[in-house]
């Protein structure tokens, strides 16, 4: 989701006037958080969480965590609700067969790193996963719900963003009080640089986006950059990084379904500026197949700070080491 403006303003009037349905919410979110988990899986399970509406970059943490376990000899499969697709029973992605709309752009992501299940019931899909020869499981957002008992839950943070005025939704960005989510959570990794005060007081672990090793040579390129995120200007940002010249930026709602309509506006706005048409790995999956010839996707991975001190303690923590 797309986070209003006066979510930064702390003293907001409208964030002010609306703090009374934040502390409904927060009270039905931490009662929901509180109950008794319907079923423990008998091998590690890891949640990757926030504690902020919309993006923060849980699927890049997945990807990168999903790698590092493989490396070292683990088989983790990724479970998700599968946000923006139509599958409630547990399903496994089929990245022959299974498209957005069936399954959510995320899920076409990780499905590329390890096997990805989605379902409406979290634990019913850890069942699959589990049968399916899972020695560790990678739980894809979550942290709020109960149902599957979790061995570590880590928080991810965008640096820049932080908790915007710490308020709950709708006064807010947040889920939950930051003080709830610490209760329950191991660590926080945080996104584009430290945050200025870990207000959680846990252990934190830094990384930044950076292209892939495979990602086209954009420096000197001038384009036409769109997407459908929860934050596009972390993505326009990036493109400027990489020495891009923004033409244009167009931003759409998160998970946006594009028309065809939509993506030949965006080539007919490249073609007159002269420039290439670019958006996210994550848009790209949701682009219409005949329209993707010209468009460029940038795709992007985690460089951690100290990315043996991540590693360390996740194997530590689950018992994998």
């Amino acid at each position: 989701m797309r986070a209003p403006e006066f979510w930064h303003n702390k003293g907001g009037i409208l964030s002010f006037v609306l703090s009374p349905f934040g502390w409904i919410y927060s009270a039905i979110t931490s009662m929901r958080a509180a109950a008794k988990p319907t079923w423990a899986a008998p091998i590690p399970v890891i949640c990757i969480g926030n504690v902020v509406m919309g993006g923060a970059g849980k699927t890049l943490v997945s990807i990168d965590l999903a790698e590092r376990l493989k490396a070292k000899g683990q088989n983790p499969h990724i479970i998700m609700r599968g946000y923006g697709g139509g599958m409630n029973a547990p399903t496994k992605v089929d990245l022959n067969l299974h498209n957005a709309n069936d399954v959510g752009d995320e899920a076409l992501l990780l499905a590329r790193t390890a096997p990805t299940w989605v379902g409406a019931r979290r634990a019913d899909v850890a069942k699959h996963a589990t049968e399916d020869g899972a020695s560790v499981l990678i739980m894809d957002d979550g942290f709020q719900n109960p149902s599957l008992a979790k061995d570590l839950s880590l928080l991810v943070v965008d640096a820049e963003y932080g908790f915007g005025n710490g308020r709950v939704c709708p006064a807010g960005p947040l889920r939950e009080p930051i003080k709830n989510a610490a209760s329950r959570a191991h660590a926080v990794i945080s996104l584009g640089g430290s945050l200025s005060e870990n207000v959680m007081n846990l252990p934190a672990f830094v990384g930044y986006t950076e292209p892939t090793s495979n990602a086209t040579d954009i420096h000197g390129e001038r384009v036409v950059a769109f997407g459908g995120i929860g934050r596009p200007e972390k993505f326009f940002n990036s493109l400027k990084a990489a020495g891009a010249e923004l033409t244009e930026t167009i931003s759409f709602p998160d998970h946006h379904p594009f028309s065809d309509a939509e993506i030949k506006n965006v080539l007919a706005k490249a073609k007159t500026q002269n420039s290439i048409a670019i958006t996210t790995e994550k848009d790209f999956v949701r682009i219409p197949a005949a329209l993707r010839t010209d468009i460029m996707s940038f795709p992007v991975r985690l460089r951690w700070e100290q990315a043996d001190a991540f590693e360390g303690f996740i194997l530590e923590r689950t018992g994998l080491s």
